[in-house]
């Protein structure tokens, strides 16, 4: 666990699979993959935005539907397909002149283990796997896809003093 505080995050960085979904993806007999967001959690981004909180999504997979979805949102900072969730922050948070010390990640399973304990502040999301809940400053009670994302774009919003 960082043990930051979320009135001092600049930039909340999320997974996908898991966290802006539930972890399933519909693949069709022609390799078409489709995914599931919820539209509350659409609202809590752009809240964010604008407030004046970076955005990031930083996913292992490439998926068309998270870069519509995320253009759609009006996130900047959108990295998919990545092995190294931790090189591909400090490449954002470089570009921004910001330290990792002032950004928040969600994740949900073992890939987002290094990254989750790089950042100021490191959330599960109910959903996470154990290992994951362990190693994290907070747990959603919301499950990935089910309102994880609103719920910790309030969450940071509340500690800085501004309301969605």
């Amino acid at each position: 666990m960082s043990g930051g505080s979320l009135s001092d995050i600049r930039l909340v960085a999320f997974d996908v699979d898991g966290v802006f979904t539930d972890g399933r993806f519909c693949l069709s007999d022609e390799g078409v993959e489709s995914k599931i967001f919820h539209t509350q959690d659409g609202y809590g981004v752009r809240q964010l935005i604008n407030a004046g909180i970076l955005v990031a999504v930083i996913s292992g997979r490439s998926s068309g539907a998270v870069t519509r979805r995320m253009a759609e949102l009006g996130v900047a900072y959108v990295v998919q397909g990545c092995g190294d969730k931790v090189a591909a922050l400090e490449e954002v948070i470089a570009s921004l002149e910001i330290s990792a010390a002032e950004c928040a990640y969600v994740g949900d399973d073992m890939p987002d283990l290094p990254l989750l304990n790089h950042v100021g502040y490191s959330i599960a999301v109910a959903n996470a796997v154990p290992a994951v809940h362990e190693q994290c400053d907070y747990s959603t009670s919301a499950g990935g896809g089910f309102g994880a994302v609103r719920e910790v774009c309030e969450l940071v919003l509340s500690a800085q003093g501004q309301h969605s």
